[in-house]
């Protein structure tokens, strides 16, 4: 099956079990926030072509928060969304202290390859690690900032519009702050590998923004349905 396919289709069950659960409730949601952190983190470190243009697997769930905190935001209000945030925070947190700590143990003669997979998939550097939090916890809190504001502004209205301004924008933040750090600044100060050359920087900054951008766009009509599965005992907006 083409990458393609799997991506948009991956795009649309991510977007629809965000919804599934706003519809089960705003704990549902912050407890979907922490489940996709952790999962943004491990998938990111898949590498793959999309459209002869490189990609990670961690876009499209990392898309995914971005609508749940936009639905905190929409149906209860500022404080509800920054909530979500810091719930993704600490969730992000223990994730790569706790997978840290697992790589430490010595695997016994039972050992069945599972260790060598760990170290793969969890030995990323201080240079991810620290971006990566940096990136989540700025971009992010401008999201919930910018979505407010431009409903502030719009009295209200036109959804579409404030929904695509305040994640588009906090996309481009996300991706800016992240490849920056990873792969040329922390780099740098840890004296590690990993640091790109100002080209080809350029070239991870455009190519991961194009398909966050891809992933925003889809989830426009996902907030609008937001409306019709709203639970019925929700709570009033803060």
């Amino acid at each position: 099956m083409p990458n393609e396919v799997i991506f948009i289709g991956q795009t649309l069950i991510g977007l629809a079990f965000t919804l599934l659960a706003f519809r089960l409730g705003r704990q549902w949601l912050y407890a979907f926030i922490a489940m996709s952190i952790v999962l943004a983190n491990i998938f990111v470190t898949k590498q793959f072509d999309l459209f002869g243009l490189g990609a990670t697997g961690g876009n499209v769930v990392y898309g995914a928060i971005f609508l749940a905190t936009d639905l905190l935001s929409e149906h209860y209000g500022r404080s509800a969304a920054r909530k979500g945030v810091f719930v993704g925070l600490v969730a992000a947190v223990f994730y790569l202290v706790m997978s840290q700590l697992i790589l430490l143990y010595q695997p016994n003669s039972s050992d069945w390859g599972a260790s060598e997979g760990m170290i793969s998939i969890f030995s990323s550097g201080p240079a991810i690690i620290l971006a990566s939090l940096a990136a989540y916890l700025v971009s992010q809190l401008h999201d919930v900032w910018a979505f407010h504001l431009w409903k502030q502004k719009f009295s209200g209205r036109w959804l579409w519009l404030r929904n695509n301004l305040s994640t588009l924008v906090s996309q481009a933040l996300d991706t800016v702050i992240f490849a920056s750090l990873a792969f040329y600044l922390l780099p740098k100060i840890f004296h590690s590998a990993g640091s790109l050359s100002g080209t080809a920087l350029a070239e991870v900054l455009l190519t991961t923004y194009l398909f966050k951008l891809v992933v925003a766009i889809i989830d426009t009509p996902f907030i609008y349905l937001s409306y019709h599965l709203k639970p019925e005992a929700s709570s009033p907006v803060e």
